[in-house]
C-alpha cells in the first residue's frame, strides 16, 4: 500500500523542520503508522526515498522503537507498562488477566481484531501505576475490575 499523498506531504514538511534529515526518522514513522495502521517495508522504502536517505537508517529506528507495529494490530493497541513502579504494583498480573480474559497472548490480536495486548516500557505515570494506554489514553491505578470496565467500554465505543 502506497503511503497517501496528505501523509507523504507531512512527511515532507517534517523533513524541513529538522537540521538533520535523519532527525525526521520518528515523526515519518509515526505518519506512515498513522496513515497505513502500522510499519510496512514498503513504507519504511518510501520514508528513504522522501527523506533521501538508505532504508537501513529508516529500518533501524523502526525496529529499535518497540512503539511501532511491524505487522497489522488491533483496533485498540493495549499498551500495558512493565517497568519497575508498574510491576512492583502488579501489572505483571494485570497482562495475565487480560492475556486470559481476550484469550491472547503478549503480541497477539485477539481474532474479532479488536484488541492488541503489548506491554511496553515505562509510560511516565509511575505516580499512579499500574498504567496502560489503549489508543491514546492513559488508564491508570488499574485492578482486574477497571480493566473490565476498560474493555466493556472500548467494546461499545467500536460497535457505535
Amino acid at each position: 500500500m502506497k503511503i497517501s499523498g496528505e501523509a507523504q506531504r507531512r512527511i515532507l514538511d517534517a523533513k524541513t523542520r529538522y537540521p538533520s534529515r535523519s532527525s525526521a526518522i520518528l515523526p515519518a514513522l509515526h505518519i506512515l503508522e498513522e496513515d497505513q495502521g502500522y510499519v510496512t517495508e514498503e513504507g519504511m522504502a518510501e520514508i528513504a526515498g522522501l527523506l533521501d536517505m538508505p532504508m537501513s537508517d529508516v529500518g533501524g529506528v523502526a525496529s529499535f522503537y518497540s512503539m511501532f507495529m511491524q505487522r497489522p494490530s488491533g483496533t485498540y493497541r493495549l499498551d500495558v507498562c512493565r517497568t519497575l513502579s508498574c510491576a512492583l504494583l502488579g501489572s505483571e498480573h494485570l497482562v495475565d488477566y487480560l492475556s486470559e480474559k481476550l484469550g491472547i497472548k503478549v503480541g497477539e490480536t485477539t481474532p474479532d481484531g479488536l484488541f492488541t495486548l503489548r506491554t511496553v516500557e515505562c509510560l511516565g505515570d509511575c505516580g499512579k501505576a499500574p498504567v496502560m494506554m489503549a489508543g491514546d489514553t492513559y488508564y491508570e491505578d488499574l485492578t482486574p475490575e477497571k480493566l473490565d470496565a476498560i474493555l466493556d467500554d472500548l467494546r461499545r465505543k467500536a460497535e457505535a
